[in-house]
């Protein structure tokens, strides 16, 4: 029994340490993928690009190809960290060796990843940008509306990862199911959820895409990352029509649970009123 509860508690240390990991990894993300591209070019401090330069030069610039080599590869190594690890045999072969940790340990590379891929990546400044906002008023008013649109991709992103059960996508549920010996919670799903869960992990493309592609300023090495990313993304899924009838149910389902309270307000108040005109 005392062997039990020392593995649960180890087991629930190695999660909440993961999730808090994993939680400043994406406010990293969040930084690195919005704050940063637009306050460089709210504030001018550093050129991201240069326009007086022309391609046929940039792209002859062993400087720029070694940071765009250099970057290639850190995606390279974050789409296959994310996509071996995803692979059904290399899933099971985890499963079968880390159990309730499988998950967490998933969530725990992807960030490690990710912070790798912040930390060295390399932005080429010595190029021409594909587009750059520079023109009065547009310079001012473009920035900030870019902000306030990636502010509202992020607070749609949190809070659909919030629907789509968090605990569940960080591994932590998956611990409290363990020390609970419940098993694995998603095979407390109906085979339809498991099915669309299957095919739609990722439940946050449109937002992503617009965080990635709208900008000020589009720089080469930010066209790579955009590129490489939508394109992941989208091929990432696999929805069909058994899915989106799924979804309709649930999404209705959804509705009618949150229109019941205000449904027996409303009852109650009409027999309160009833009763009031009686006496």
């Amino acid at each position: 029994m005392a062997s039990v509860t020392v593995r649960g508690w180890a087991l629930c240390t190695a999660s909440l340490l993961n999730f808090a990991f994993v939680f400043i990894s994406g406010a990293d993300l969040i930084r690195f993928l919005s704050f940063r591209a637009i306050y460089h070019n709210i504030t001018g401090e550093t050129a991201l690009c240069q326009d007086s330069i022309p391609w046929s030069v940039a792209l002859q610039d062993s400087s720029v190809l070694r940071s765009l080599v250099v970057d290639l590869g850190l995606l390279a190594l974050f789409v296959t960290q994310h996509s071996l690890l995803a692979w059904s045999p290399i899933k099971q072969a985890l499963q079968s060796v880390l159990g309730a940790l499988n998950r967490t340990v998933y969530c725990f590379t992807t960030a490690l990843a990710l912070q790798i891929l912040m930390r060295y990546w390399q932005p080429v400044t010595d190029a021409p940008c594909l587009w750059s906002v520079r023109n009065a008023p547009w310079s001012i008013w473009f920035p900030l509306l870019c902000f306030s649109l990636h502010f509202l991709c992020w607070t749609i992103i949190c809070s659909i990862l919030l629907i789509f059960d968090y605990p569940e996508l960080m591994g932590v549920k998956q611990v409290y199911y363990e020390c609970l010996g419940l098993g694995d919670p998603l095979s407390h799903k109906s085979p339809s959820a498991q099915r669309f869960l299957s095919h739609f992990r990722h439940p946050v493309c449109l937002e992503l895409g617009v965080v990635l592609w709208l900008l000020p300023a589009l720089t080469l090495d930010r066209l790579l990352l955009a590129g490489t990313l939508s394109t992941y993304l989208a091929l990432a899924h696999s929805l069909d029509k058994q899915d989106l009838a799924y979804l309709c149910v649930h999404f209705k389902s959804k509705m009618q649970l949150l229109a019941e309270p205000h449904r027996d307000s409303v009852d109650t108040s009409d027999r309160d009123h009833s009763n009031h005109k009686e006496k």
